[in-house]
């Protein structure tokens, strides 16, 4: 019996061993991904290359576009830069903030900017498309929307059937305008919709000056309704009809790259296993300021 139990110390001992420092090199590599964002560029081949950044969805957040934008434009090999778009927009702070880094990359950078809208680039994807050198479409791509919305649900009569009463003290009489509990008085109404105008004014102004136009052409054409890719080119909301192939040998041609070019991508930010255990889960966990907005948000939005 104590030989046998000697020969299970020995196995078990090296097994357990062994197991331990494999998971100590499995968790320091995540750790190691972790604290590099999970960022890395996919970049393949030699020579010149062409960027292709994807704006896809619903703009909530500039931030990772951002990067990929910026990662392009300081990366001297990238020759050009193409925004494939497939987005109804999204945010207005969010869409200026991608207008301009694509403007600063067209006007301080001097990098050829190009956008290819795939079925829609509306609202704030325009907004974006607006500020590069050259913009395709598909002939029924969905196209436009220069406008801009803030809506919310009001959720009053539902609380007096409950016979509940929302209870807020204040200082300021707007403090909180736009609150889901009551009507909007006419002095709010008239203040948000002033603030929307302004905005307004600033889309099409962004546009125009984006796209070598005048303020004035842009307006009878900026109600918010979209346009075929067919219908925006009459109107010289976009410079070609064409596909993202016909987009990328169109920008090849004009960045003076040789034969086939070399397309990369960077590769968006992942979260790992550790970014939830050390609290990067912000967007999957509403937290207590998340619960608490109840105001109304201004969005470049095609709905």
């Amino acid at each position: 019996m104590a030989q046998d139990r000697g020969w299970r110390k020995w196995f078990w001992v090296p097994l357990g061993c062994g197991t331990f420092l494999v998971l100590v090199v499995i968790a320091f590599a995540i750790l190691m991904y972790a604290l590099r964002g999970g960022r890395r560029e996919e970049f393949s081949g030699f020579g010149s290359k062409i960027g292709v950044v994807e704006l896809q969805g619903v703009i909530l957040s500039p931030e990772e576009t951002v990067r990929q934008l910026k990662t392009f434009a300081d990366d001297e090999s990238v020759k050009a830069i193409i925004l494939h778009i497939n987005s109804p927009g999204g945010g207005a702070a969010a869409s200026e903030e991608i207008y301009r880094q694509v403007r600063r990359i067209r006007d301080e950078k001097k990098k050829r900017m190009v956008a290819s809208i795939e079925s829609v680039g509306a609202s704030g994807a325009y907004y974006a498309a607006s500020a590069t050198n050259k913009i395709f479409a598909n002939n029924a791509s969905v196209v436009g929307s220069i406008g801009v919305i803030a809506e919310w649900y009001n959720y009053g009569d539902l609380l007096r059937w409950a016979k509940l009463k929302e209870v807020v003290i204040k200082a300021g009489e707007f403090k909180d305008i736009g609150d889901p509990a009551r009507e909007m008085t006419p002095a709010e109404r008239q203040l948000l919709q002033q603030m929307i105008d302004n905005m307004h004014a600033q889309f099409i102004a962004a546009v125009a000056d984006g796209r070598g136009m005048k303020a004035d052409d842009i307006r009878p054409i900026a109600d918010g309704r979209v346009w075929t890719g067919q219908q925006a080119l009459e109107k010289k909301l976009i410079d070609q009809i064409g596909d993202f192939r016909a987009c990328v040998e169109d920008t090849a041609r004009a960045a003076g790259i040789q034969g086939e070019p070399n397309l990369v991508r960077a590769r968006k930010r992942t979260r790992s296993v550790l970014d939830v255990l050390i609290g990067d889960a912000s967007d999957l966990i509403p937290d207590r300021a998340k619960l608490m907005e109840k105001q109304p948000g201004f969005y470049f939005l095609w709905k």
